[in-house]
């Protein structure tokens, strides 16, 4: 059943501002909240955007129980609103959940929540190309109390905002040595708060050095690459895309997913092994490795344009339609366009967008 609606009394939307990519970095006029107590999620509702109430005791503050997502919604070429892989996404929140010890979010209150503030506030998703409204599901462990303990009260919570690509040209990044990411047993696998909060500090310092992403290693030898900054790392190898295995240690990419199976579409073919350093320099050097890009709901696929490797920065060649291209075209015809192969669009008509509204 979809969650019950109490629509702003005013709008904060300037149309002409989102369609012109103006508006960013601005969330949208509702978002969607449900409260979970006593072992049962309630009070699900969209309702107007608007600060939450928090004591200063959550738990949430202070021992870090916090999960979040990452979400798209795309406005399409025949006037419709497709979610990418809601179902997709909803697993993987799931499963930073239980990880960080936090109650799972049933699959109907994920998506009502979504869907209903994509149709709640349609009139924020911007056109194409690259563009889309940014959705935000989060939670947070909400109860009041002294002394770290597993909470028992908690905010579930999606906002959105207008969404313009992150980088125009190809990545600088820095092989990262020093700082860990993410070690074994740990939680590198769960997108919560204190994973990100901890990687701020060295993808800072690569930035001052002219950087805009650290590509992460492994903690104990920090010899095998991981992932990069945001996002999951493949690297195009032979004519191969090659891309680090899913361990603890490594985010369950959505995009990192489906690229790996739009590869295998396009006839490129795929293979999931570790990426040493060395083979890194080595292989750029001598042209066997031809690109290297991040993928992620950000970033979507972000080509790089150098790794810098124990301060020597190695350039990679400029291949216009390479296999990332080839990506991101095929992201884009089904994210924009009306075919969708592999059925992962959630579709909001303007039916529904009346229907909620």
């Amino acid at each position: 059943m979809p969650l019950p609606v109490d629509l702003s009394s005013s709008s904060r939307l300037d149309a002409a501002a989102v369609r012109s990519g103006k508006l960013t970095n601005v969330p949208s006029d509702h978002m969607a909240i449900a409260e979970y107590s006593h072992g049962e999620w309630r009070k699900g509702r969209i309702q107007a955007y608007r600060p939450i109430p928090m004591p200063p005791f959550a738990l949430g503050l202070h021992y870090a129980q916090i999960v979040f997502e990452g979400m798209k919604a795309y406005r399409r070429t025949d006037g419709s609103i497709g979610v990418f892989r809601t179902e997709r996404h909803h697993d993987r929140f799931n499963r930073s959940l239980r990880r960080m010890c936090m109650p799972e979010v049933p699959y109907e209150l994920f998506a009502d929540a979504i869907h209903g503030l994509v149709a709640v506030d349609h009139g924020w998703v911007p056109d194409g190309p690259d563009s889309a409204l940014y959705l935000r599901p989060f939670m947070i462990a909400s109860e009041e109390r002294m002394g770290l303990k597993v909470a028992d009260e908690y905010l579930f919570m999606v906002i959105a905002g207008p969404f313009r690509p992150l980088f125009s040209r190809p990545l600088r990044i820095k092989v990262e040595r020093e700082y860990v990411r993410a070690a074994p047993g740990g939680t590198g696998y769960a997108k919560c708060a204190g994973n990100y909060a901890a990687a701020m500090y060295p993808t800072k310092l690569a930035q001052q050095d002219g950087y805009d992403q650290i590509l992460w290693t492994d903690a104990l030898t920090h010899s095998t690459v991981e992932e990069s900054g945001a996002t999951n790392v493949m690297f195009v190898i032979d004519g191969t895309v090659v891309t680090p295995p899913l361990t603890d240690t490594i985010l369950d990419g959505v995009t990192r997913a489906s690229a790996l199976e739009i590869a295998s579409t396009l006839g490129i073919p795929t293979v999931e092994r570790s990426v040493t350093v060395d083979e890194l320099r080595d292989g750029i050097r001598s042209g066997s490795i031809t690109e290297a890009f991040g993928v992620g709901t950000a970033a979507s696929v972000a080509p790089i344009g150098s790794i810098g490797i124990d301060g020597v920065d190695i350039e990679l060649p400029n291949v216009p339609n390479g296999v990332a291209q080839q990506l991101k075209k095929a992201f884009a015809d089904i994210r924009f366009g009306n075919e969708d192969p592999y059925g992962w669009m959630h579709t909001i008509s303007e039916r529904s967008v009346k229907e909620t509204v």
